[in-house]
């Protein structure tokens, strides 16, 4: 008899590879290369990248538009059960939309000491003082999520992409 405990987990790295791919569109937009992928029960979701530039939103975080699908996917306000795959560590404003939708567990391909919400600066999905917190794990593929980021501002800052 067949059961569903004896299908294989993919890894953490094929989900952040994932994300990868979805970082890598936001580039198509010269965008913050910045990829997420929500998984449930083994299967994705949702996913999305930045799309800050796209559609002129300071809000369109790669995070923020993943959550959003997924709710809608799902048909529920909270992603209970769910892991968040992001190729960089979250913002402040991502970081508490994480924990209003009380995703379980949050895993980050590469830290930002500019402006990270989730162990860099402050740590707002893991704060005793808020009524849900999330599970944490960081470097998941490290350096190819810390390599876009760098080739792509290294590119803004050479003239090579237009903002």
């Amino acid at each position: 008899m067949f059961d569903l405990k004896d299908i294989p987990r993919k890894s953490n790295d094929f989900y952040m590879n994932e994300a990868l791919k979805e970082a890598k569109k936001a580039l198509i937009f010269h965008d913050v290369p910045i990829g997420s992928v929500i998984v449930f029960d083994g299967r994705i979701i949702s996913r999305a990248y930045n799309q800050v530039e796209k559609q002129n939103d300071p809000t369109a975080h790669a995070e923020l538009l993943a959550i959003k699908k997924a709710i809608k996917r799902i048909g529920y306000k909270h992603l209970l059960n769910c892991q968040l795959y992001v190729t960089l560590e979250p913002c402040s404003m991502c970081a508490g939309a994480i924990v209003l939708s009380r995703i379980e567990k949050v895993i980050v391909g590469t830290m930002d000491p500019k402006s990270g919400a989730c162990g860099s600066i402050v740590n707002i999905i893991q704060n005793s003082s808020l009524n849900h917190r999330c599970d944490l794990e960081f470097d998941v593929l490290q350096n190819e999520c810390s390599m876009i980021i760098k080739d792509f501002f290294k590119n803004l800052r050479n003239g090579t992409i237009e903002k």
